[in-house]
């Protein structure tokens, strides 16, 4: 659910950074408090509305794409909710309620039909919010410390949290620089980009609609190595780390990579609410100039890990293949016969 910027401007205003070591954890925001409840939808998952049907420029089309800026708790329809810290809460829109703690902490929980009055006192665990809407079977919950908007499973966050499950590298994928075209990995020249398929698995199982959809892992990293010297040619770095805070909307594609799409995605008036999403995320969002490189092998190593260090890897070789004398590096196509 995006943050209405009218709302953010609000909250942020006159607020400064808080460091996330010795922030007190908090509860759960439906009962039982002390008890983790299945999270369907995670810090960082991909909220992509695509203008366009899927059978015209569908995926390279425009839309609205953001990051979402929270975690989504299931809980049935007319499940209470409760602060998960004390403060004063308002009355931000039939479905949204942000609670101040007044110590530069705020709270925005979403998808509730209100039960307070604007600026009133609540207290954690005792007042009741509101209660989840019809059809929505979750609440949303977003947190911001200071200036940032926060992951709510990252350190003093929600508590008792834990997560046994593995992120998966489900795939390490090589295109045509600025185009959606797969590059074969036995032979790549010129510049292209790197791309890798990664999802997380929620660590309870989720009910209803949303059961067995991926959510986003906590971080993405990779390298580059060259086959037989060993030699490191791009250094472990992060393509993708929601354990805190999140980028900003405007660098979605710098993250994700075209081809990838939300839970239940919607392409034009279409929304497929029994598909699952696909979460491609950018390596090298600048592209890699294969040039740069010694014609030989080398391999793509990824790493995917949750915020509880849960983690898997997937390593794939390719091979440079560059020919000299041409503007792209790439051998010039065929000439046509007629």
């Amino acid at each position: 659910m995006r943050l209405r910027l009218s709302v953010l401007i609000a909250l942020l205003c006159g607020a400064s950074l808080i460091a996330s070591a010795g922030v007190a954890a908090y509860p759960w925001p439906v009962k039982p408090f002390n008890k983790q409840h299945p999270i369907r939808a995670n810090f960082g998952d991909p909220r992509t509305v695509f203008l366009g049907s899927i059978f015209d420029d569908g995926l390279s089309g425009p839309g609205t794409f953001l990051f979402h800026n929270g975690v989504d708790i299931s809980a049935p329809d007319g499940t209470p909710v409760y602060p998960v810290v004390s403060g004063t809460a308002h009355v931000v829109s039939g479905d949204e309620v942000s609670v101040d703690t007044g110590l530069g902490r705020q709270f925005l929980y979403f998808h509730i039909s209100p039960q307070i009055g604007d600026g009133q006192k609540v207290f954690a665990k005792r007042t009741v919010l509101g209660r989840i809407r019809r059809t929505f079977g979750h609440v949303h919950l977003s947190e911001i410390r200071g200036s940032l908007i926060w992951n709510p499973l990252a350190s003093g966050g929600i508590t008792p949290y834990h997560d046994t499950t593995r992120p998966e590298v489900e795939d390490i994928l090589f295109r045509e620089f600025g185009t959606l075209r797969p590059l074969e990995p036995l032979a790549v020249c010129g510049r292209v980009t790197i791309v890798t398929d990664a999802f997380d698995t929620p660590p309870l199982k989720v009910p209803g609609s949303f059961a067995a959809f991926p959510i986003a892992p906590a971080l993405v990293t990779w390298t580059l190595r060259r086959v037989g010297s060993g030699e490191v040619v791009s250094p472990p770095a992060s393509a993708v780390d929601f354990r805190h805070t999140l980028p900003l909307d405007a660098e979605f594609w710098d993250v994700y990579a075209r081809g990838a799409y939300q839970n239940a995605p919607r392409f034009g008036v279409r929304q497929f609410g029994f598909m699952p999403g696909r979460y491609l995320y950018q390596l090298t969002p600048s592209g890699l100039d294969t040039r740069t490189l010694p014609n030989g092998v080398y391999q793509v190593t990824v790493r995917a890990s949750d915020i509880r260090r849960n983690a898997s890897s997937l390593n794939q070789r390719v091979t440079v293949i560059n020919q000299s004398g041409t503007p792209t590096g790439c051998p010039p196509p065929p000439r046509r016969t007629s």
